[in-house]
């Protein structure tokens, strides 16, 4: 549920709660259907059905919060070497890490709100005089993402060892950039393979009917007067 960005105290119950909601409803509508419209089900299809909508009941919340999670992160990737660049250049300027952090949280609000309300969590923890190194791994759980992960254990090593901070988020925002870009292109590579389903189940069939039907109708058309001569 954090990974999703749900972080009510009542999300868990309440989770739980559609999950045995959805379990009794989906197999009571069914009955109510089959009873209301009197269609006779054999008993073992009958049953069976049942289970099926009661065991679609119990995942479907599973499915729509897995699919929230990949939304979400799919963002958050994207943000992440953007805000990296913001946090360098803070960095550069002059600024703590816990005031680039903050920062770069109100810069990103419009851009990407669901990374900037991280980074304010982030900022409120340091503030509330939690660590920089526990702040980081929260920020990391919260956000689900192994990139980020490196992250942290990039700046809280550099942050142990009096290394360049600036010269860490730079490398690490142009290793994020590389990935995305890499993934980009795999996806481009993957597009031909694709695009072969419907060209050859929908258009091919279209362009030979167009290509050839004016040949066969005029083949017929010369074939059957000599055969009926």
């Amino acid at each position: 549920l954090l990974h999703a960005g749900i972080r009510s105290g009542m999300a868990v119950s309440l989770f739980a709660g559609i999950k045995t909601l959805l379990t009794f409803l989906f197999p009571v509508c069914f009955a109510a259907w089959v009873w209301l419209f009197g269609e006779a089900w054999p008993p073992l299809l009958f049953w069976t059905v049942v289970m099926a909508s009661a065991a679609a009941g119990y995942y479907t919340p599973d499915l729509v919060l897995h699919q929230q999670i990949r939304r979400r992160q799919k963002i958050l990737f994207h943000a992440v070497p953007d805000a990296l660049d913001l946090m360098r250049l803070c960095v550069q300027a002059g600024l703590g890490l816990d005031a680039a952090i903050e920062r770069v949280g109100r810069e990103m609000r419009l851009s990407c709100p669901q990374l900037s309300d991280e980074l304010a969590l982030t900022g409120l923890e340091l503030r509330a005089g939690s660590t920089r190194a526990q702040a980081l791994r929260n920020l990391s759980l919260r956000m689900g993402l192994p990139d980020v992960e490196g992250l942290v254990a990039m700046l809280i090593q550099a942050d142990r060892f009096g290394t360049s901070i600036s010269e860490s988020l730079e490398v690490h925002s142009d290793a994020l950039r590389t990935k995305r870009r890499l993934i980009a292109e795999e996806a481009a590579a993957k597009l031909p393979i694709k695009l072969l389903v419907p060209l050859i189940f929908c258009v091919f069939p279209a362009l030979m009917t167009v290509l050839l039907g004016p040949v066969v109708i005029s083949i017929t058309q010369h074939l059957f007067p000599l055969v009926n001569n």
